[in-house]
């Protein structure tokens, strides 16, 4: 099917065609810019200019005035939503200012259903110099120097992972691709794989070549078809050049690479469960160890690794180890690439050093809160993360900065969340999808995460009491320390960092039933002040010697204001 991208694209290159400009003109498709927000975008090299938001309208004025006349329609330009300033150089949109693009350098930019686009940006340089000048050794030693670590959620070094893989002589080996992307407001892998599907091919050769395997598998849910179709249209164009297939660069080096699709699971993001379902069996992860390194698909060693991670290898070894552990700080290299979603202005897929601080990303590249409203927390980590608050946003991002304030680096989803965002409802909608997306097999996650799904229901029912808040919290730690697989371990995060941060919201559903609320009897009054002063949720106004109000809707009937008032003039519910 269709969509308007391609009829865009068509409608480009008839005005091309109409114009008699097939010769100096050319209309190239490329994956996502990043840029979400203001799409469709189309961008004018060598003038480097993006416009934003085009309609099929827009073309012909485009053609007249730029194409034609060297003239820049100023109504197409993005427009910054703070100074309502245009901008005429992609290089100075705030949105890519702070951008470092090493997983992203190639998406936007060529065709990626074109190899030889991708040949003239390096494309398979970096496999033919592993396979022709280096051992497996020395390969995995680049890596294990660069420091990088697996971008999938947990951080594991890469090279020690190659590294554990390798050491094991068996006469198969595998390399696997984890293109199960599956969490909510997350699209990384998938525009990785959009816009540059060269590069994973050949990052998962260049690590079948370090570890001994001849075959590898991308494991992509069968909800992404245009990555799909991609990754096919590449596999076979790399096997045409001689990329993958027998004896790649003349080098006696043997790879081939085959896509098996997913059915959308959450739980087969964990690879003993992706390696299950690989193998035809339920998505239920399995007791570690032994690691997939030692025995993993069809009991031979394994190496799974995310789009993300792989999209570093080939620039790593084209670079070096030492240009890429000289970005990032000191013990998280190199570059993360987030999916910013949520109560943000600019909407889209960033790259960013890691170190860069969340007020960077969030007012610098993602434009500041919607409507100038104000910045409430960012949900990182998707299901699995913790909410981060405003005292926390110079907070640089890197594994064990965010693990300290209690939330996760996870496969990147970072949401926004505003003022009038109820955090206990954004805690039930990511419990609700972690409860559904379990895979059964333990206790603790099975029927753990139900019952404080319940919980949670109540307090938004306002059905609940005082003691849920201790039953959630107890439950939410041991489901954390008991749970078989890491999606168990981390679905409690939201819940324990919202009753960190955000403790009284919950207290306002725990300690209020419906249409209850303290009352102020006005004949009564003194205006003392004292009912307001204890207030935990500022519900009470009134100045000095006035009168007082109590407002229904925000009053939690805690009874504080009934106990301060020294003149009896507050009545209970």
């Amino acid at each position: 099917m269709r969509g308007e991208s391609e009829e865009m694209i068509d409608l480009l290159r008839d005005k091309v065609a109409e114009l008699g400009l097939t010769n100096t003109v050319k209309v190239i498709k490329t994956g996502c810019f990043g840029f979400c927000e203001e799409g469709p975008i189309i961008k004018i090299k060598p003038d480097n200019i993006i416009y934003v938001k085009v309609k099929f309208s827009d073309v012909d004025e485009i053609f007249e005035q730029h194409v034609l006349r060297g003239h820049i329609v100023e109504r197409l330009l993005s427009v910054d939503p703070e100074t309502q300033e245009t901008y005429k150089e992609d290089k100075a949109l705030g949105f890519y200012k702070k951008q470092y693009r090493i997983v992203l350098r190639n998406c936007g930019f060529i065709n990626p259903e074109d190899i030889t686009e991708y040949i003239a940006v390096r494309g398979y340089e970096a496999l033919a110099i592993v396979v022709s000048e280096n051992t497996p050794e020395e390969v995995i030693e680049v890596i294990k120097k660069s420091q990088l670590r697996g971008r999938g959620g947990g951080g594991f070094p890469t090279g020690l992972k190659w590294e554990l893989t390798a050491k094991h002589r068996r006469s198969d080996k595998y390399i696997i691709c984890n293109a199960d992307e599956g969490d909510p407001g997350a699209f990384m892998d998938r525009s990785v794989l959009e816009g540059d599907p060269h590069t994973i091919l050949e990052a998962m050769a260049i690590a079948g070549y370090a570890i001994g395997a001849s075959t590898g598998i991308i494991y992509i849910r069968a909800e992404y078809p245009l990555a799909i179709h991609r990754l096919e249209v590449a596999i076979k164009q790399a096997k045409e050049y001689g990329f993958l297939g027998d004896n790649i660069f003349e080098s006696g080096f043997n790879f081939n690479i085959e896509i098996r699709l997913g059915a959308g699971a959450f739980v087969c993001g964990e690879e003993t469960a992706l390696i299950n379902s690989l193998q035809g069996m339920r998505g239920e992860p399995t007791k570690k160890p032994p690691f997939p390194s030692e025995a993993g698909y069809k009991n031979m060693p394994t190496s799974v690794n995310n789009v993300e991670t792989f999209a570093n290898i080939p620039p790593i070894i084209l670079n070096g180890p030492e240009w890429f552990s000289s970005i990032g700080t000191e013990n998280s290299k190199g570059t993360k690439v987030f999916a910013l979603a949520g109560k943000i202005n600019n909407i889209g897929l960033v790259e960013v050093p890691m170190g860069t601080t969340l007020q960077e990303i969030v007012f610098d590249i993602g434009g500041g809160i919607i409507d100038g409203k104000k910045f409430k927390a960012v949900q990182t980590g998707g299901p699995s993360g913790g909410v981060i608050t405003g005292d926390n946003l110079d907070t640089p991002i890197d594994y064990e900065s965010l693990r300290s304030i209690g939330s996760m680096m996870g496969s990147g989803g970072m949401i926004i969340l505003d003022e009038e965002d109820d955090m206990v409802a954004i805690c039930k909608f990511y419990l609700d999808f972690s409860r559904e997306e379990s895979c059964g097999k333990c206790t603790p996650c099975r029927i753990g995460t139900t019952r404080m799904f319940e919980i949670l229901e109540r307090l938004i029912n306002f059905e609940g009491t005082p003691e849920d808040l201790e039953t959630l919290e107890d439950l939410a730690i041991n489901i954390k320390n008991s749970s078989l697989c890491g999606l168990g371990q981390s679905a409690p995060n939201p819940v324990l960092s919202t009753l960190e941060y955000f403790r009284e919201e919950y207290e306002a559903y725990a300690y209020r039933t419906k249409k209850t609320s303290y009352q102020i009897i006005g004949d009564k009054c003194i205006g003392c002040t004292k009912c307001s002063k204890v207030c935990p949720v500022d519900c009470i106004t009134g100045s000095i010697k006035k009168v007082h109000i109590i407002d229904e809707e925000d009053c939690i009937a805690c009874g504080a204001c009934y106990t301060a008032c020294p003149v009896d003039a507050i009545i209970k519910p």
